[in-house]
């Protein structure tokens, strides 16, 4: 069953057993996890960078921005979390997916070249 709410919990480390309905993030590994909001049992990680996703967190509920596609696993669910609510979008087709993941890869690209590469902390 597709879940509309999921709760947020600030973490260091993602637990070992990811609870349904729980989107735990830890600040020190730039990371959210959560299991899949559509049912099918599987763990989502989302990166918290730049060139991936964001946190936005008002003192009260969690946002995620962009939406969070599930492309690698077979559901293939789509959807925003807003405010701690699950927000259902339409599942993309192949070329959209494709798409989504050239434009993923161009964008990367140009930014860290501009910040100067994948090593640039190692200068």
């Amino acid at each position: 069953m597709k879940s509309k709410i999921i709760r947020h919990e600030f973490v260091d480390l993602i637990p070992d057993i990811v609870e349904e309905g729980v989107l735990y993030i830890s600040i020190p590994y730039a990371t959210a996890t959560h299991k899949c909001p559509c049912g099918c049992g599987e763990i989502v990680v989302t990166p918290i960078k730049p060139t991936d996703w964001e946190i936005i967190w008002n003192g009260k509920t969690i946002s995620i921005n962009p939406s969070i596609g599930n492309w690698s696993i077979p559901c293939q669910s789509h959807y925003w979390i807003e405010e701690n609510k699950i927000i259902w979008l339409r599942k993309w087709d192949y070329s959209e997916i494709k798409t989504g993941r050239v434009k993923d890869k161009i964008a990367k690209a140009r930014h860290y070249r501009k910040s100067g590469g994948w090593f640039s902390w190692m200068k």
